[in-house]
């Protein structure tokens, strides 16, 4: 123990508190029915000094601030969030010693952690950051927190992985290449926790089927396929027992996620980034995260069933591979899903070649979205469109070259599924500003300037700053790919346009529109 002399007991007696400082440390004294009680006199909640809060006869102390109470003998809460800590106190010849010995890292983890997870049930964005900024100021490994957050969440998520995981590998690599002090350095913790807070704050637990049989991709393809989650997540838990890693199974997961054109491109997303975050958190974090994308894989929506993008399987079948220039990208910018698809198809161009044509014409949609669309409400729900639609295609394309680049067969379904956004999203494009008006010179110090203000953004919902972060994420991946490509000055010129104009997510009267128009029917 280290004990330290800090005031003296008739002073505190006679005044009843006071406020000392020890160590630099400021610490509040109080006497109370004779007995000496010590606490940190800034309440955990927002700093307000305890030394001048309201302390009852029950020995409850209030801060007055927010009215945050604590039963002083403990440290505990009593009403509001975080414990505040107290010390231990000695009287001795006059004198009240007070003991500063810091608490054992375990015991500051375990403090942190229970913190942390009761900040889970209303998201609190400012506890998570004091309960993270608690493990880091005591050495602790802050990892070990994501690690728990995902084990809290997994089996809450009804329908598999959601933006939260993906989001979360991004906001790592932002953390890694990108923060500078402290305050940088703990934002994306906090974003990536908050968000699994958010996607699952009071949702029930949705168990994963026990059950384990032997690994093999086939089987586990039609497993997804059937959309039987017990019998895909069993042969995931027999390629765990049998001690294959994510980078071993991706492989399966990456065929099963290009199968269709489903989730509008996150089944692919969602593959890529999964890895990602487990190579983050460690072996811990392998079986949650990779139950959650299964189920993902099997629940998620296929949109190459419905009538808009019908043509998607006969040009799959029809792809006919090749070594030719590939078209213009302007060939791919405009025109219908069908014509779009067919185009891919019959180019026969060189995989790397036709993806950098696809993507720059993708860059070019984002350039001359018609920003009015997603402020109207006099459409159906299948024509509702917004800026996301449009960053999507930039995000699966990013996705889909990582996964066809580790398996080349999956060249045919991710150029194809570029072309379906390429095609819906060609409905939307109007006389908007070209790359003249939203040029950068330096598209590499643009995205790393651009990448910074995101450990300040301003956007009200975690699903928002998401989409910052893997936009830029995507398109500084792209970029570095391939920094000669054609590609480069649209890319860098659509994500100024982007983060420079209306991003509308709340659509009031629309909604009740469209409502309207189903009940009616």
């Amino acid at each position: 123990m280290t004990w330290a002399r800090v005031a003296a007991v008739d002073e505190l007696k006679e005044k009843g508190r006071l406020l000392v400082k020890p160590n630099g440390k400021q610490i509040a004294l109080f006497d109370h029915n004779g007995r000496v009680f010590a606490c940190d006199n800034n309440c955990p909640h927002e700093g307000y000094p305890l030394s001048v809060g309201t302390l009852d006869g029950a020995c409850q102390l209030t801060c007055n601030w927010h009215n945050w109470k604590f039963q002083l003998d403990s440290g505990r809460t009593l009403n509001g969030g975080d414990d505040v800590r107290i010390y231990p106190v000695r009287l001795d010849a006059g004198e009240v010693w007070l003991d500063m010995t810091e608490p054992p890292l375990e015991e500051t983890m375990r403090r942190a952690l229970a913190g942390l997870k009761q900040a889970f049930r209303y998201a609190e964005d400012d506890r998570m950051a004091r309960e993270l900024g608690r493990i880091e100021a005591a050495g602790g490994d802050v990892f070990e927190a994501l690690r728990a957050a995902v084990l809290w969440t997994h089996d809450h998520l009804e329908f598999g992985t959601s933006h939260a995981y993906a989001a979360a590998a991004d906001w790592l690599t932002l953390r890694a290449r990108d923060a500078g002090d402290e305050a940088e350095r703990l934002v994306p913790l906090v974003e990536a926790v908050l968000h699994m807070a958010w996607d699952t704050r009071a949702v029930p637990k949705f168990d994963y089927p026990e059950a384990t049989t032997p690994f093999d991709e086939a089987s586990f393809l039609s497993a997804v396929e059937a959309q039987d989650e017990a019998a895909a997540v069993s042969a995931l838990r027999g390629a765990l027992d049998a001690g294959m890693t994510e980078s071993e199974v991706e492989p399966a997961f990456a065929k099963a996620a290009l199968a269709h054109y489903q989730g509008f491109g996150h089944a692919a997303i969602y593959t890529v980034k999964t890895r990602e975050l487990i190579g983050w958190l460690g072996e811990e974090a392998r079986l949650p995260l990779l139950l959650a994308l299964t189920r993902y894989l099997v629940e998620t929506s296929r949109e190459d069933l419905i009538p808009e993008f019908r043509s998607y399987a006969p040009s799959l079948a029809a792809w006919q591979a090749g070594e030719a220039a590939a078209p213009p990208a302007e060939d791919f910018a405009t025109g219908s899903v069908e014509r779009i698809l067919t185009r891919i198809a019959e180019s026969k161009a060189a995989p790397k070649a036709l993806y950098a044509s696809l993507l720059r014409a993708a860059a070019l949609q984002m350039l001359r979205f018609d920003l009015s669309r997603q402020d109207r409400n006099d459409g159906p729900v299948s024509r509702n469109v917004g800026w996301l639609d449009f960053t999507h295609a930039i995000t699966f394309a990013n996705a889909g070259r990582r996964l066809a680049g580790a398996t080349p067969e999956l060249w045919p379904a991710v150029l194809l599924q570029i072309g379906c956004f390429l095609g819906r999203n060609s409905g939307f494009l109007g006389n908007a500003s070209g790359i003249e008006d939203w040029a950068v010179e330096d598209p590499a110090g643009f995205l790393a300037e651009a990448r910074r203000s995101l450990f300040d953004h301003a956007a009200p919902e975690p699903i928002v700053a998401a989409h910052l972060v893997k936009l830029l994420t995507a398109i500084t991946e792209e970029i570095e790919a391939d920094p000669e490509s054609a590609y480069v000055p649209e890319l860098a010129a659509a994500a100024n346009r982007f983060l420079h104009t209306p991003l509308r997510r709340k659509h009031a009267l629309r909604t009740a529109k469209q409502a309207l128009a189903v009940v009616g029917r």
